[in-house]
C-alpha cells in the first residue's frame, strides 16, 4: 500500500564529492532530506517507487526499468567512488505493467542496471537506514500533464493493492531559468513557475496545476513538472497533508523538497 510520498531535488551538488564547498549553500535541502530519511525509516517503507525526468524514456509512453538489481553512481560528474545499490521489485513491476496496459495506459519496459543521477541523488540521501528495500524506477513521457495525472491515478490503484509498504518519490528540479546566473539564463516564466508549483502543491490544487500553460511550463526550463503531475495523480482523492520542507535556488535552479503525509 502507498504510505508515503515526496517531491525531492536531484542536484549532484548535494553530494559532498561533487558539490564540495558549494554544498554549504544547500543546507536547507540537506536538512530536509534528513527529515525525509527519518520519516521513511519510521514508515517502514519496503519499496521505493521513484520517477526521474532523466531516465530513459519514450515520447508517447511511460516506462519502467525492470532489472534484478541497480547501481547508481556519479561518474558523469567525476566522482568514481560514490555509489548506491538497489534490488528491483520484479513482482511489483510485472503486476504494474500488466494492469497499466489493461487500463490502456501507454506503458513499456526497459532493462538496465545503471541508474541516472535523478535516481542516484535521492536514493543516496533517503536510504542509509532502510533495510531490505526494493526499487521501482519509472520514467515520464512527453505526453501532456493530464496523461501523467491519469498515469499516476492508475499507479495508485496498483500500489494500494500491494501488501508491501510503498513510498512514491518524484525526483524533480524546478526552473533552471530563475535569473541571469541560472544555467538557462533568465526568464519571466522561471520564477512564476516555481512560485505556482509551490503554492498549488501546498494546497493540493491539482486543477490549478493542470491549468498551467504548457508553453510557459516549457519556457521555465524545468525538468520536474511531469514527475510532479504523476505524483499528484497518485495522491488524488487521498487524505493528504503537504508540508514544504525546503525551497532554495542558490545556483539559479529551483530545489524543492516537500513531503506528503498520508492519513
Amino acid at each position: 500500500m502507498l504510505v508515503f510520498a515526496a517531491v525531492v531535488p536531484h542536484s549532484p551538488l548535494l553530494a559532498a564529492s561533487v558539490g564540495k564547498e558549494k554544498r554549504d549553500a544547500l543546507k536547507a535541502t540537506q536538512k530536509a532530506f534528513e527529515e525525509l530519511e527519518q520519516a521513511l525509516y519510521l514508515a517502514h517503507v519496503e519499496t521505493l517507487v521513484v520517477i526521474s525526468p532523466h531516465a530513459a524514456s519514450y515520447p508517447d509512453a511511460f516506462s519502467a526499468n525492470m532489472a534484478p538489481k541497480y547501481a547508481g553512481t556519479l561518474k558523469a560528474f567525476g566522482d568514481h567512488q560514490t555509489a548506491v545499490e538497489a534490488k528491483g521489485d520484479f513482482l511489483l513491476l510485472d503486476r504494474m505493467q500488466r494492469e497499466l496496459r489493461g487500463e490502456n495506459i501507454p506503458f513499456t519496459l526497459t532493462s538496465s542496471e545503471e541508474l541516472d543521477y535523478g535516481f542516484t541523488i535521492p536514493l543516496l540521501f533517503l536510504t542509509p537506514h532502510l533495510k531490505n528495500w526494493k526499487l521501482v524506477p519509472l520514467a515520464p513521457s512527453l505526453l501532456n500533464a493530464q496523461a501523467h495525472v491519469e498515469f499516476g491515478k492508475q499507479l495508485k490503484k496498483v500500489l494500494h493493492r500491494e501488501s508491501a509498504r510503498v513510498a512514491f518519490i518524484a525526483s524533480a528540479d524546478l526552473s533552471h531559468k530563475l535569473h541571469d546566473a541560472s544555467p538557462g539564463g533568465s526568464s519571466v516564466e522561471g520564477p512564476a513557475f516555481d512560485a505556482t508549483i509551490r503554492s498549488k502543491l501546498a494546497s493540493m490544487d491539482l486543477q490549478g496545476l493542470l491549468a498551467l500553460d504548457a508553453q510557459a511550463v516549457e519556457a521555465s526550463g524545468q525538468c520536474g513538472y511531469r514527475p510532479i503531475m504523476t505524483l499528484m495523480g497518485a495522491l488524488d482523492g487521498m487524505n493528504v497533508t503537504p508540508k514544504e520542507l525546503a525551497y532554495e535556488a542558490p545556483f539559479g535552479v529551483g530545489y524543492l523538497t516537500m513531503r506528503f503525509d498520508l492519513a
